[in-house]
């Protein structure tokens, strides 16, 4: 063995050796329990960054842990490759979008074998492939037969500059997330998935997720936002449309004083028709930001759009006002305003001197007076006629009933969640397949001509799509009739490539979508990644995977069984980022100090789902840590090592029990940080406990020599998820032909923790007077007698009278006198 530890060496020579031997390979025809480990795939963006190796680390460890527990373990790695940034990427450096991303890849697939991942290189995907998106293609024309997809103009966030369609949480402070350009609201033809028709499932089978954290299934079902309420209409004064809304809080109804429309609402657009001020006042409004927290903070603004509803109980005229804080795209497009019981309407209310009618009082019969602000709890009726007194409970239902009787309203179930737009006008992406005949209207591309690919002969300008500018790509024969027809030229959201990859790693199909391996091997096990893809990413996921089991595709009902949100990294205090100048880069570190450094020091700063401040003495410190380490080993190879047994009971010293009683508490401590908490910091706390003490234990007897043997090994199984190619080099070393990679966990022996005498730390009233040993099967009446005979109490006690005597068995004794 080497003297000193030379970390790029050693971990080249490890990963030569779990590539020749294709360890990592896995297939389904195994005996032992599967464990899928799954961390979320990467936009192959040009390199790997800190929260890129912290994910896939703490994946790996979980991977490699469960192989040394007897699990046939599947870890594999792909590519999130479709996407805007590879547009503006070909625009800025002139090259093509395809080009980037695969040059992109084979780096950063480099970079993970540089940090010793156990993947399963073979099952590798990226979506870009045809092969892949082909099956998203067929799957999307499934769903539209079955009426689970549809087309329809809708208002969007649209980006002047990258001229796509933006979700409201890529639209930041009113621009895009990516160029900073201001976002536009714009209405136009998108197709859709049908989300909500799985509503229901997806809020209930959130309460199946047991090993989810709690704070994700209620982002989730926030997002969901199943309510039970009543729907209404308020006829329009000269017009024969009503206005319906939905409201949760019917019994506020005879506290509306107005009514308010979005700006995209039919109402609204035939106020604009004679009012310059109401055009003017629509198109400020398809400016502003859509999201919630833009929403909630912006400031309301409305005008009067001059035209009056009528109550649908009282038959009061109720003027509608358009405002901005009513979006079309949700509900139904108009709200009822209570301006007494709901902050938001009380504010717009005061602003522009609308009328606050109070309804709602305290149970008690104070008179809580909304001058200040909109009284919001619930309560008791007044001022609304044939309901007051009644409770609000009471006339919810009261009220429900008029409405329903006078056929003006029906009690819903409504929901927050809005069906996914997966159309995007940009051409990285896998195309929609669909052609439009003037004759034949939408045509679905026929499943032999799938894939539609997309042509590599574009330009990338960034005036209009690269689809629509293509000289031939749009010109299709119309299937059905064969005459010219048009081809769809939006590509799809790269949210459905991500929600489906996890079945493709599973399968193996020579030709279709998926096959018997995927119900092997999911749902996964464990899936790993970052909480900013709490909503979307994994809602859309789960969505995904009731559609190819409602397709016969997928048995499971859920896609992650366990889910675990790593913490971002920070540096001073904050994010890394390009922008903020604060990033480390990966490769320098590895170059400097070896992959298993990095490992360690990811794994050792910070419980995985908290944060992780970044710091270059902690990583030094790691370093010094794993040549302590190969020190000890080194020192007890030398001097000859040892192939006996370590002899049990009576033969060993105090100080071997010791050391063995220490090791096996590790063991015992580190197996379930390990495999139950997944709280890796304290694992490794406990084997630096552990070495630290070895490298105290001078013993060179038989004893001594086996018992460091036993340690040494015990370190390395332990620490070899952690840090696989230091074990891997020190396991060879200390005489074993086996690879450690293929290794069981270590067992804690029992017979090793049994103590012959225990040493107690002896109190009097509560402070720490002196400490004794004693023997392991004492009694309490021996214990006692053995801390009043201590001659360091006696002192304290000075023959005061003993009140009482507390013993904490094989803790403490407590004399109060």
């Amino acid at each position: 063995m080497q003297e000193n530890y030379k970390p790029l060496a050693i971990e080249k020579e490890a990963q030569q050796a779990w590539e020749a031997s294709g360890v990592f390979n896995v297939s389904e025809f195994s005996t032992q329990e599967k464990y899928y480990c799954l961390s979320m795939f990467p936009y192959p963006s040009g390199k790997l960054h800190m929260g890129h190796v912290r994910n896939y680390t703490i994946g790996d460890v979980i991977s490699r842990y469960q192989r040394m527990s007897g699990k046939n373990v599947l870890q594999p790695m792909g590519w999130d490759a479709f996407g805007l940034p590879a547009e503006n990427a070909a625009m800025q450096h002139g090259v093509h979008p395809a080009d980037w991303t695969y040059s992109n890849i084979d780096y950063m697939r480099d970079q993970l074998k540089r940090l010793g991942f156990g993947y399963d290189w073979k099952r590798e995907i990226a979506t870009c492939d045809p092969a892949y998106y082909k099956w998203e293609q067929w799957f999307f024309l499934k769903l539209l037969a079955k009426g689970l997809v549809y087309k329809k103009t809708a208002p969007v966030n649209w980006c002047p500059n990258d001229m796509t369609v933006l979700a409201n949480e890529q639209v930041i402070d009113g621009c895009c997330w990516r160029c900073d350009t201001p976002v536009e609201r714009k209405e136009i033809a998108q197709w859709f998935l049908k989300i909500t028709a799985y509503a229901d499932e997806l809020l209930a089978s959130l309460e199946t997720l047991d090993g989810w954290p709690e704070q994700v299934k209620i982002m989730q079902a926030n997002w969901i936002g199943r309510s039970e309420g009543v729907e209404m209409d308020f006829s329009v004064m000269g017009m024969d449309q009503p206005v319906r809304i939905y409201t949760t809080r019917p019994d506020t109804l005879m506290g509306v004083t107005y009514l308010a429309a979005a700006a995209e609402h039919p109402l609204a657009l035939k106020a604009a028709e004679s009012r310059p001020e109401i055009r003017a006042f629509i198109a400020d409004c398809k400016m502003i930001e859509t999201s919630e927290a833009a929403m909630e903070t912006m400031e309301k603004r409305g005008v009067d759009s001059g035209i009056k509803a009528i109550h649908p109980i009282s038959g009061e005229e109720i003027p509608i006002w358009i405002a901005n804080f009513v979006l079309m795209a949700y509900g139904t497009g108009a709200v009822m305003s209570v301006p007494a019981h709901d902050q938001r309407d009380f504010e717009f209310a005061k602003k522009y001197g609308i009328p606050i009618k109070q309804v709602i009082c305290a149970k008690n019969g104070e008179n809580d007076i909304c001058s200040e602000q909109a009284y919001t709890v619930k309560g008791v009726l007044r001022n609304s006629g044939e309901f007051d007194g009644l409770t609000s409970e009471q006339a919810c239902a009261a009220i429900a009933d008029v409405l329903e009787r006078n056929n003006r309203g029906q009690r819903k179930t409504m929901f927050r969640l809005r069906d996914w737009g997966v159309s995007r006008q940009r051409y990285w992406g896998a195309p929609i397949p669909i052609i439009y005949c003037d004759e034949c209207g939408t045509v679905p591309v026929p499943e032999q001509d799938l894939p539609v690919e997309l042509p590599r002969d574009v330009v990338l300008d960034g005036s209009q799509s690269p689809l629509v500018a293509h000289p031939t790509f749009s010109h299709a024969a119309c299937p059905s009739c064969g005459r010219s027809a048009r081809r769809e030229t939006d590509t799809f959201d790269t949210f459905m490539e991500s929600s489906w990859y996890f079945a493709r790693f599973a399968s193996s199909p020579a030709d279709g979508m998926l096959d018997e391996k995927a119900d092997y091997w999911l749902p996964v096990d464990h899936y790993i990644g970052g909480i900013e893809h709490a909503i979307l990413h994994l809602l859309y996921a789960r969505f995904y995977t009731k559609l190819l089991r409602d397709e016969g595709l997928l048995a499971c009902d859920e896609p992650f069984q366990k889910l675990l949100t790593q913490g971002m990294v920070l540096k001073d205090g904050s994010k890394m980022s390009k922008s903020k100048g604060n990033t480390v880069d990966p490769q320098a570190l590895i170059d400097q100090y070896g992959a298993d450094t990095v490992r360690l020091f990811i794994m050792f700063a910070s419980p995985p789902e908290q944060s992780l401040e970044w710091s270059d003495s902690g990583v030094e410190g790691a370093f010094r840590f794993l040549k302590r380490l190969w020190k000890q080993a080194y020192l007890h190879i030398n001097a000859g090592g040892s192939t006996m047994s370590v002899t049990s009971g009576s033969a060993l010293t105090d100080e071997q029990q010791s050391v063995r009683r220490q090791l096996h508490q590790t063991i015992r401590k580190v197996s379930d940080d390990m495999g139950r908490r997944h709280i890796f910091n304290t694992a490794i706390a406990a084997n630096m406990e552990l070495v630290n003490a070895l490298s105290r234990f001078t013993d060179d007897s038989d004893n001594g020599k086996a018992i460091r043997q036993e340690a040494l090994e015990a370190i390395v199984l332990m620490l070899s998820p952690i840090v696989p190619h230091i074990c891997h080099q020190l396991w060879l070393d200390l005489g074993h032909p086996q690879a450690v990679v293929s290794e069981s966990w270590p067992k804690v022996d029992a017979a090793a923790l049994e103590q012959d005498s225990l040493e107690l730390i002896i109190q009097v009233n509560g402070k720490l007077r002196s400490k004794i040993l004693v023997s392991a099967s004492a009694t309490l009446k021996e214990v006692e007698a053995s801390a009043l005979d201590d001659e360091n109490v006696k002192r304290f006690i000075e023959n005061k009278p003993i009140r009482k005597v507390i013993v904490v068995p094989k803790k403490l004794v407590n004399i109060v006198v």
